[in-house]
């Protein structure tokens, strides 16, 4: 699935991507945030920054907004509560706020679990992209990552926490990822403009 990048203020980098051809060939004309959302190792990261790179928008990774205090209990395997989440979720919509004033087009990659957190984020033109894949395939892509501060213990959980988009306003699109990321680009790319 697809989201849009986050622009980054204050504390958070800003990660540009200006080549705007991309998003005038394809005919985008109105102003959208995308948020890529699914659980660890769904490849919101990698499939947003290439969505980002072909429509020529912001990219933005939700992990950039979370506190040192939260990054520290996932690094030990240790869940996030609801209120753990809620300055998180807080920042990133302040930002998604302050895209849409702004006009600027981005792609967020965020795990947006429950649906309240994806209410708490619906703040504005924004468009969910559900990145959907079986727990093997999940499991087998996380056991080949390094670096990444979020294991296998933390899949289990966000699974379990998983609430699957269904009817909510402006349903999800969804993506398998059991395909190439240029695949799955090429197809949300076709839903999002299916969709305008």
């Amino acid at each position: 699935m697809v989201t849009l990048g986050v622009l980054c203020r204050g504390r958070h980098s800003v990660k540009p991507v200006c080549d705007n051809t991309r998003s005038a060939a394809i005919g985008w004309r109105t102003r959208l945030i995308v948020i890529l959302m699914g659980v660890v190792g769904s490849g919101k990261t990698t499939v947003g920054k290439l969505l980002a790179y072909k429509l020529g928008w912001r990219f933005a990774d939700a992990d950039d907004f979370h506190p040192p205090e939260n990054k520290e209990k996932i690094s030990r395997g240790i869940p996030l509560t609801d209120a753990d989440r809620a300055p998180w979720l807080a920042a990133m919509r302040s930002a998604i706020e302050q895209w849409n004033a702004a006009g600027e087009n981005v792609v967020l990659a965020c795990s947006a679990l429950k649906r309240s957190y994806r209410d708490e984020l619906r703040a504005g033109t924004v468009r969910f992209v559900y990145l959907k894949g079986d727990s093997a395939l999940l499991l087998a892509r996380l056991r080949q990552r390094h670096g990444h501060f979020a294991d296998e213990k933390i899949l289990a959980s966000q699974m379990a926490t998983l609430e699957e988009p269904g009817i909510e306003p402006d349903p999800a699109i969804v993506a398998e990822i059991d395909r190439s990321p240029e695949e799955i680009v090429s197809a949300v790319i076709a839903a999002l403009n299916a969709k305008r």
